[in-house]
């Protein structure tokens, strides 16, 4: 366990989290068409193939469990090495778990299946974290996970150097 995970931080608030969700949202774009390509390219180049009349990217059942699975890896990974997606680390704040500890794969697993209904339903599952007493989404609550304040670093005072 990192130290980092040790110390007693403040819930991350709503909007914060949201902001990262969108930051984040950039990055899985990314990732979708560059899924896409590879399991297209895949598709015809080695399965042969061929698209039908018109049609520009059909991925199928299989290519659409595919993408699936590697957006929610893309959660599980950054979860469980650190606790921050790259829109986390950007507004500063951390998926722990109740512990204070790292989360772990299957508090990972459960966070990617819930938090799809979290925000399909109205985002009721997010906007739960404004009433609930600890500022838990659906999502955390049934991950045993929360979301925390990281505190800004600290700046760094510019070394002196003695005259020569």
């Amino acid at each position: 366990m990192r130290a980092f995970f040790m110390v007693d931080l403040p819930t991350a608030n709503l909007w914060r989290r949201l902001a990262a969700m969108i930051y984040d949202s950039l990055v899985l774009m990314a990732v979708a068409m560059a899924y896409g390509a590879l399991f297209l390219s895949i598709k015809h180049t080695l399965l042969g193939i061929e698209l039908g009349e018109g049609e520009k990217a059909n991925l199928g059942e299989a290519g659409f469990v595919g993408l699936v699975l590697v957006l929610e890896g893309f959660y599980w990974f950054f979860w469980c090495r650190g606790g921050q997606t790259l829109g986390m680390r950007a507004w500063r704040i951390q998926v722990r778990n109740v512990a204070g500890g790292p989360v772990q794969i299957t508090q990972a697993l459960v966070r990617g299946l819930v938090g799809p209904f979290s925000f399909a339903l109205a985002g009721m599952g997010y906007f739960w974290a404004l009433i609930d007493k600890e500022g838990r989404s659906w999502h955390d609550a049934a991950s045993q996970t929360h979301v925390v304040q990281l505190p800004k670093p600290e700046k760094k005072k510019p070394s002196v150097r003695p005259p020569q």
